[in-house]
């Protein structure tokens, strides 16, 4: 078992050292000139900068500067690196433990090349499926998003090096992403932000866009981050609304970088967040409404490229001296930066900055992580059959080109901007150097070997003929296809950051189906940047296996090889979908805005709240795979749920502090879930029970709500008792009109389940104090017809602090959507 101990609250911990930090930073800005403390708000520019970014030095505190690198998958622009998974596959496992490590690995290559910031992670949501970016974070879902935020902050700092959560708020197209502005109410800034689940103390830093803040929903991932000492959010370049007392309206002339009430009132203030503020490459529009309003430090630090002119530098120095802005802002951007240099420890012993040819090789033993990680984000989708995991097949085909390599090695195309062999990431500034790819041809070839399979490939994606010819009597064929994306900048086969539609790439469905018409044992490998539409091959009688490798980095054959064959299971767990597959792009609730104007592009986020699976849930569409869905070579039982705990509605903290959404009240156990899992299979395996609640009615969320997961390993036969906890933050709500999270009056439901959509077991809980457990009628498992698990049902007297005699009738558990 993994472990279900993440609601620790290290708002104490993080406090001490914080305050620590800032003694030191405070008593260094005290002797600095202003032009001194300007420095550190400003970067060298972009030219004269050795790494994506510098902030310079200062002599007189025995200040080095600042060295700020991409990506959010490993160092970039470098060699001696590692390309390690992306961050939807990270999501992908459903592990924290993988998620930390990778972070920490991640972090020891920036740290062993003397780099102070890791540009990452990307903690944006995959509000729309094809949003370019999206496989740089973590799926769909705010909690889960928190967690892999948080998982990754923990894992980078251990390094001593510090972690930017980018993007802050509502970055999540690359159309236009200069030119619009994200209109989105207050209760869904806090609901979908990836600051705001439950850990954010320890954030060093956070880059700001230029776009606004999404959302308040309960257990919004930026609260998971913002407890972490992170240093920096980076604001993205777009028009920001301005929050008020009630909702955010659309302020086409506030950036996000000089957005007061999202930086001081949101971030700074009801956060608490004590990094600094950072805005995104040229996302910086002004002078003395950057500084006055929230903004810490300017990217790359000149206006125009190698224009010498910067918003800061002489620009803050003579906004001081004309008094726009007060010196004491100067100084607490300055101490800001200070602190978080000094949270990690960089002033003693940091390796100085070595990423050109002459530099370290930091790889380490990188590999067998990244390997591992990546068999446990494989997603097996299908397995008709029984044809997985491979045995002893006399032939396989391999057939398509996101099989092998790229004629011209792997880094060949400028930050991954192409789709020629297998896709191991997408592109942009997210990315890093291979330092090698290992191509599926070639590792499945080599596991052949063993059992003396006939290996036949055609690794072209336009010759069908071959395709089938190869495929023609093979005992199993194996069609790659793909799916690209990236930022915006490149032009990738008429893709321009977001993706055009929800197609595979390349006529992948015309592939697959040519061969799934000579070969009954058809085996599908998607190697995508997010969702497909799989509805032209999913159903047909020959397509016996889907395998959804995501985006794996540079072990990318090795791991598909372990999971085709089992050869990891049952050490390694095999991966859910961060993301909801549809049947059709249209069933989605939002989609990338493709509008082309000459002024502001307006985005709104109309949704709201229901984004992926939740508006799936609240419309009642089925979609073809849902959010959490993935299958494994054993099978699972769930038995003997029960609810433990005291809940009282309304609010039990003071909203008015500096901090206040990390206060402790919100955050300690308010509710354990317990039940029994048994492994009923023939093999060892992992699996990955996932906690959704239902809120009464009166809060209008949506009607499922992913709040915990864990991931667990058990022998054939063999059983353990899970525990999930539920804060009381996580039974809340966003209050737009008493601006508190609050927990209201009625009925939780509450669901132990393998995925949104199947439900294990449910039960509810009431907002009182003492609590009454019945047990009722089993469930049939949509899945199977096993009946695998028993409905708990709690129920009290609804009036708060009263306990009746005779409880009154139980409501009804959440009803079960058919799975289609």
């Amino acid at each position: 078992m993994e472990g279900e101990g993440y609601h620790l609250w290290a708002g104490t911990a993080a406090s001490q050292e914080w305050d620590a930090a800032y003694t030191k930073a405070e008593a260094a800005v005290a002797n600095l000139t202003l032009k001194e403390k300007v420095v550190l708000t400003t970067g060298k520019g972009y030219f004269t900068s050795t790494c994506t970014g510098n902030i310079g030095s200062i002599d007189s505190i025995n200040f080095p500067g600042i060295c700020l690198q991409d990506s959010a998958l490993g160092v970039r622009n470098t060699q001696g690196n590692s390309a390690f998974p992306a961050g939807i596959n990270a999501a992908a496992t459903f592990n924290r433990t993988l998620m930390y490590q990778r972070g920490a690995a991640m972090g020891a290559e920036f740290r062993g090349k003397g780099i102070n910031v890791q540009l990452g992670p990307y903690m944006n949501l995959m509000r729309l499926p094809a949003s370019g970016r999206a496989w740089e974070g973590f799926g769909a879902d705010p909690y889960l998003t928190g967690e892999g935020a948080y998982q990754s902050v923990l894992g980078i700092q251990s390094q001593g090096v510090q972690a930017v959560a980018k993007h802050f708020l509502n970055n999540e197209q690359e159309r236009s992403r200069a030119f619009s502005s994200s209109n989105v109410d207050d209760r869904t800034v806090s609901a979908k932000s990836s600051l705001n689940s439950r850990r954010q103390g320890w954030l060093t830093s956070v880059q700001a866009t230029r776009t606004v803040p999404p959302p308040r929903a309960s257990n919004p991932p930026f609260i998971e981050t913002a407890s972490l000492n992170l240093h920096r959010p980076v604001v993205p370049p777009q028009h920001p609304g301005e929050r008020g007392s009630g909702d955010i309206k659309a302020m086409n002339d506030t950036y996000a970088c000089e957005n007061n009430a999202t930086l001081h009132g949101y971030l700074k203030g009801e956060l608490g967040f004590r990094g600094y503020v950072m805005s995104d490459w040229y996302a910086t529009h002004s002078t003395a409404d950057a500084a006055n309003h929230g903004l810490d430090v300017t990217m790359p630090g000149d206006v125009i490229p190698g224009g010498g002119i910067s918003w800061f530098g002489d620009s803050l120095v003579l906004a001081v001296d004309l008094g726009s802005v007060n010196e004491s802002v100067v100084d607490e951007m300055a101490t800001r930066v200070l602190a978080g240099w000094y949270l990690l420890g960089q002033d003693q012993g940091f390796p100085e900055t070595n990423i050109g040819s002459s530099g370290p090789d930091v790889q380490g033993d990188h590999a067998s992580l990244i390997r591992t990680i990546d068999a446990a984000a494989t997603v097996l989708l299908k397995n008709d059959k029984g044809m997985l995991p491979l045995k002893s097949p006399r032939s396989i085909a391999i057939i398509g080109d996101g099989a092998g390599s790229n004629p011209s090695g792997p880094n060949a195309c400028a930050d991954r901007s192409c789709d020629k062999g297998v896709l191991g990431m997408g592109w942009g500034s997210g990315t890093a150097n291979y330092p090698y790819l290992i191509a599926p041809v070639d590792a499945i070839t080599n596991r052949s070997k063993e059992t003396n399979t006939t290996v036949v490939s055609s690794l072209s994606d336009s010759d069908l003929k071959a395709a089938a010819k190869a495929a023609a009597g093979a005992s199993v064929a194996l069609v790659f296809i793909t799916a690209d994306s990236g930022e915006l900048g490149y032009i990738v086969e008429g893709t321009d950051g977001d993706r055009n539609n929800l197609n595979a790439w390349h006529n992948g469905d015309d592939l697959v189906n040519a061969v799934a018409s000579v070969n009954n044992n058809t085996i599908v490998v998607v190697n995508t940047v997010g969702p497909i539409l799989v509805e032209a091959w999913i159903d047909h009688p020959n397509v016996t296996g889907l395998v959804w490798s995501g985006l794996p980095g540079q072990e990318a054959g090795n791991a598909l090889v372990d999971v085709l064959w089992g050869d990891y299971n049952p050490r390694q767990v095999y991966g859910r979908l961060p993301y909801t597959i549809a049947k059709n792009q249209s069933d989605y609730p939002a989609q990338v805005d493709f509008d082309i104007s000459l002024s502001t592009i307006q985005i709104s986020y109309n949704e709201g709240l229901f984004i992926d699976y939740r508006h799936f849930d609240a419309a009642n569409i089925a979609p073809r795979y849902e959010f959490g869905f993935g299958l494994s070579y054993t099978t699972f039982d769930y038995s003997g749920l029960s609810v433990n705990g005291s809940l009282t509605s309304g609010s039990n903290y003071d909203a008015t502090v500096v901090g206040a959404s990390l206060d402790a009240a919100l955050h300690e156990t308010a509710a354990s879930v317990t039940f029994t899992l048994t492994n009923n299979g023939t093999v060892a395996g992992h699996e990955i029970p996932q906690l959704y609640i239902s809120m009464p009615s009166s809060s209008n969320e949506p009607p499922y709500l992913l709040k915990g997961f864990d991931s667990i390993f058990l022998s054939p036969g063999e059983s353990t008792q899970v525990t999930l906890s539920l804060s009381r933050y996580d039974l809340s709500f966003w209050n737009a009109e008493t601006q508190k999270w609050e927990v209201p009056q009625g009925s939780f439901g509450i669901t132990a389940s393998t995925y949104a959509g199947v439900f294990r077991m449910s039960s509810t809980l009431a907002t009182v104090f003492n609590l009454t457990i019945k047990t009722l009628q089993a469930i049939p498992d949509p899945v199977s017809s096993a009946v695998i698990g028993l409905v708990t049902e709690i129920w009290n007297a609804v009036q708060q602090d009263t306990v009746l005699d005779e409880p009154k009738q139980a409501p009804s558990p959440p009803p079960v959507p058919a799975r289609v």
